[in-house]
């Protein structure tokens, strides 16, 4: 047969109340405990260092773990940071040498164009007094003909005949002077035909203009040829008209009877030349006065 109602009850709300005092004596006696061990902790001190340092101890492990972590998200987030920095600088440095090579390219081109000035110069100051000095304001591409026009005629002293050269040698001679300009048959025209010498003795040749940018070395004495690639070949003189000693052309092919050279003042590359008095002018215009009647040749 179950018990009362009411019994059951009240046992019930005795174990409530026994649980709920329980609940009041220990916390009280918690409360009593703390207020205690605050006060001696605050009375005397070092009465818990033993145990602070036990509870230290015992959470160093959990600690160094936290700590590693820590480290390692940051030197993480550090590396992240510090590649993309790396790669602005390396952008910043990659530009700079960019700029660097305009401005070492730029002082290269004015090294150069000093250098062009210093020939020029040397020109203007050399032993034979120039005519006139200009540039070279057109040349033909496209014809067979090898010709260049200067910017200076008749009115700057230009006259038919006069040799034209270069810092770098000759360039040709003039073939037609206008009051301003004048055209200039270049070495290279078939036309053209100048007495050299090989620079270092007295092997005597013709240069021939061929029409491709190169001369053919014809050498007057035939016989064992002794021209080697890279002689230099100079005026020699002979004729009268291109002053002895300019440079003509170097050797860069040798044939049988001679040579193939390449010229060494290209008008491809020249900017400024000099118009010279023809060499011995004087003896070629009396060769080519015809004699007079009655007059005695010595």
């Amino acid at each position: 047969m179950a018990p009362p109602a009411s019994k059951q009850r009240s046992g019930s709300n005795k174990k409530a109340q026994l649980g709920l005092f329980a609940g009041y004596l220990a916390a009280g006696l918690s409360a009593v405990l703390g207020i205690l061990l605050l006060a001696i902790s605050l009375w005397r001190p070092e009465t818990f260092q033993g145990l602070r340092s036990m509870a230290s101890d015992a959470a160093a492990p959990v600690g160094d773990v936290s700590a590693a972590g820590r480290v390692g998200t940051q030197s993480f987030f550090e590396s992240i940071a510090g590649y993309y920095e790396a790669g602005s600088k390396n952008a910043e440095l990659e530009q700079e040498i960019e700029i660097a090579r305009v401005r070492l390219a730029e002082a290269r081109a004015l090294e150069q164009e000093n250098e062009r000035l210093k020939a020029v110069l040397g020109l203007a100051e050399g032993d034979i007094e120039p005519v006139a000095i200009s540039r070279l304001i057109g040349s033909t591409n496209s014809s067979t003909r090898r010709f260049a026009y200067l910017s200076a005629g008749r009115d700057d002293g230009v006259e038919r005949g006069m040799p034209v050269t270069s810092p770098m040698g000759l360039v040709g001679r003039v073939l037609e002077a206008g009051s301003n300009t004048s055209r200039v048959l270049l070495l290279t025209d078939t036309d053209s035909v100048v007495p050299v010498r090989r620079a270092t003795d007295n092997v005597v040749a013709f240069a021939e203009g061929r029409a491709d940018g190169s001369l053919r070395i014809r050498l007057i004495n035939l016989g064992i040829n002794p021209l080697e690639e890279g002689d230099i070949f100079v005026t020699s003189g002979a004729g009268g008209m291109f002053h002895p000693g300019t440079a003509v052309a170097m050797v860069s092919e040798v044939t049988d009877d001679g040579a193939i050279g390449q010229i060494l003042g290209n008008p491809a590359a020249t900017d400024v030349v000099t118009v010279q008095p023809i060499w011995q002018g004087d003896i070629i215009e009396a060769m080519e006065e015809p004699l007079e009647s009655g007059q005695p040749v010595e």
